[in-house]
């Protein structure tokens, strides 16, 4: 439990039950490698934080931009709470170094799955922040570490829906509607990846992996606007 002491005072959050914090950080994998008793994984956690966040997003940009149709902070909201984003802020705050993973999950870094496992985390970590400080400690923590992100975001338009976008860019530079391929499933009904490939014609430009297809999509437009250099993404 004391590993996590230097992670409390990073946030700002010390804990009343760090076994809520430990639990916040323990994937799947590590319950069913090590068999360790009384301790369970995060997916829990993960259920409760992503509705925390989600609340307090939306109650933030609500406030934030009155003159703001609802499609617009739809978007808004899509771009701060996605894997992407929460992924990144995740890296960020070094919550890769404190998870608990089976021996070949803890291997496989810097890829597109670690990224949606510290993603899931975050969200993790904010229902354990939520359930043993209370919702105003949730608050603070996102305002402090995600919500500033907002106005990169908004000013240079990353809130945009990449897929259309990305249609958008294919037709005008190209001439071509991009199509979708599923490349790869993974994972149990329940928890499901998927990774998608983005395609103009035959050639595969951009691939992303969610837990929707959609999500999926999403990435993989995102990558091909990245890689085709498309409207300065």
């Amino acid at each position: 439990m004391e590993k996590f002491a230097a992670f409390e005072e990073k946030i700002g959050a010390h804990f009343k039950n760090r076994a809520v914090l430990r639990e916040a950080f323990t994937h799947r994998s590590y319950i069913n490698e090590t068999r360790e008793r009384g301790l369970d994984h995060n997916e829990r956690l993960e259920f409760l934080g992503d509705a925390v966040v989600e609340l307090a997003v939306t109650d933030f940009l609500y406030k934030k931009y009155p003159k703001s149709n609802e499609g617009e902070l739809t978007s808004y909201r899509a771009a701060l709470v996605n894997a992407v984003t929460l992924g990144n802020l995740g890296i960020d705050l070094g919550m890769e170094e404190y998870l608990l993973m089976s021996k070949g999950e803890a291997k496989d870094r810097g890829t597109k799955a670690r990224q949606i496992i510290i993603a899931n985390a975050f969200e993790a970590l904010v229902g354990a922040i939520y359930l043993d400080l209370g919702y105003d400690a949730a608050d603070t923590f996102l305002k402090t570490h995600l919500l500033g992100k907002t106005d990169e975001i908004v000013k240079k338009e990353l809130w945009r829906d990449p897929k259309s976008f990305f249609q958008e860019e294919a037709q005008e530079h190209v001439s071509i509607t991009p199509s979708y391929e599923v490349l790869k499933e993974e994972g149990p009904d329940h928890d499901k990846e998927f990774t998608v490939g983005v395609y103009l014609e035959k050639e595969l430009v951009g691939t992303g992996t969610g837990k929707s297809k959609q999500d999926a999509e999403q990435g993989a437009a995102a990558d091909g606007l990245k890689k085709k250099g498309w409207g300065g993404k």
